[in-house]
């Protein structure tokens, strides 16, 4: 026969799970199952190991921070170059896909033949002809580390800084970095600060905010590599593009703008209705995508008078059905097909960094501005606040 202690235990078990019963159903009919949440949640980082990315660089500490919210979202970001490591998201399926491709450890990013992946992109983003540019009568010599430009901030730029990070709540990471006066070139001691949030409705939103002592030039944005199939699942060639943009800025053979603003249609770089990215990339006698060896090229904005968010494209993946919509403050939109990927480095997953298996969709101020009157100005001055966004928002294809 059962002891009394026996049956005592046996009971409250039997009341837990029917507590535990009950309490799913009620989850379900309220439209959330918080149980899958919770493991949605746990998948999203199950595969990095913040460990991997606990170092010291230059002196200062780097480390792994984890955003997430209730749908089972979440953000993996290093502070070394402020780099967006992992974003996953549901597919049409609820299954978590992480979109953005990265690296396992912060010692791959430090070592990689490409050294964009996932970072903030400064002083100045895009490229500047010859390493040069005039100010106030003064020209600033920089580093020359494409061909006869600078791009992205010259040999250190911000995606090899360790940024300072604080992490108040699961949904918000502040980045913050001195960038002194003369560093690579560029007048002026510059303070940033970039903010990543993720929200309740599965967008990333970073806010960038950046105060000068000198007058100096700024153009900052973040290098996030996307496959909207997720990390290592082929080609990117048949995602769906829509960019909201009549022109773009052609560009030279070292792709420097021309100054030019010319229409895209009738052109391969006509993406405003939803396209395949490389329906028109093998056109041959394009001399724009001969330049870029496909596209690498500057998008204007119909909306870059506008003030506030404005929606600059959208990009669906075609096995996924995971739809992006990009809003950003800027007038311009660099769209980069993954044509200098060479499948040299691993990503977190195991799979190479493969021709064209992910792309770039870069919230900027033109290419060049610096030495383009007629473009739009980054010049900032003193007592002037650099303040600029860009959101990533994430949904599914309704079929």
């Amino acid at each position: 026969m059962m002891t009394t202690i026996t049956m005592r235990i046996l009971t409250v078990a039997l009341l837990l799970t029917v507590f535990a019963c009950n309490q799913r159903t009620t989850e379900k009919s309220s439209g959330k199952d918080t149980s899958a949440v919770a493991v949605q949640a746990t998948a999203c980082v199950s595969y990095l190991n913040t460990a991997e990315f606990a170092d010291t660089i230059e002196g200062k500490p780097v480390g792994l921070y984890v955003l997430k919210n209730k749908e089972g979202a979440c953000a993996a970001i290093t502070n070394y170059g402020g780099r967006l490591v992992s974003l996953v998201v549901p597919d049409k399926e609820n299954k978590p896909t992480d979109v953005v491709v990265g690296f396992k450890n912060v010692q791959d990013y430090v070592h990689s033949s490409e050294p964009y992946f996932g970072a903030l992109i400064g002083r100045v983003g895009n490229r500047i002809a010859k390493g040069k540019f005039t100010l106030d009568g003064k020209t600033y010599n920089l580093f020359t580390n494409n061909g006869p430009n600078t791009l992205h901030g010259g040999k250190k730029g911000y995606q090899d800084v360790v940024w300072d990070a604080s992490q108040s709540n699961d949904s918000t990471l502040l980045l913050k970095y001195l960038s002194r006066d003369g560093e690579e070139g560029f007048p002026g001691n510059l303070n940033i600060t970039v903010q990543y949030t993720l929200t309740a409705n599965n967008a990333l939103k970073i806010d960038y905010f950046a105060t000068t002592d000198q007058k100096t030039v700024v153009n900052l944005t973040n290098h996030a590599f996307f496959n909207l199939n997720g990390e290592g699942s082929g080609t990117i060639n048949n995602h769906l593009l829509q960019i909201n943009a009549d022109r773009y800025t052609p560009v030279d053979t070292t792709l420097i703008p021309t100054g030019q603003l010319e229409p895209v249609a009738g052109t391969p770089f006509d993406f405003r209705q939803p396209t395949a990215i490389g329906k028109r990339i093998d056109t041959v006698n394009n001399q724009q995508l001969k330049n870029g060896r496909g596209y690498d090229h500057n998008f204007v904005l119909d909306s870059a008078n506008s003030s506030g968010l404005h929606q600059a494209a959208m990009v669906t993946g075609d096995q996924s059905g995971i739809v992006m919509k990009v809003y950003t403050t800027e007038p311009g939109l660099q769209f980069y097909g993954g044509n200098f990927m060479q499948g040299k480095n691993t990503f977190k997953n195991g799979t190479k960094d493969d021709f064209r298996t992910a792309f770039c969709l870069e919230t900027q101020h033109f290419p060049d501005a610096p030495n383009q009157k007629k473009f739009p100005s980054i010049v900032l001055e003193p007592g002037q606040e650099y303040k600029t966004s860009t959101v990533y928002a994430f949904s599914v294809r309704k079929e």
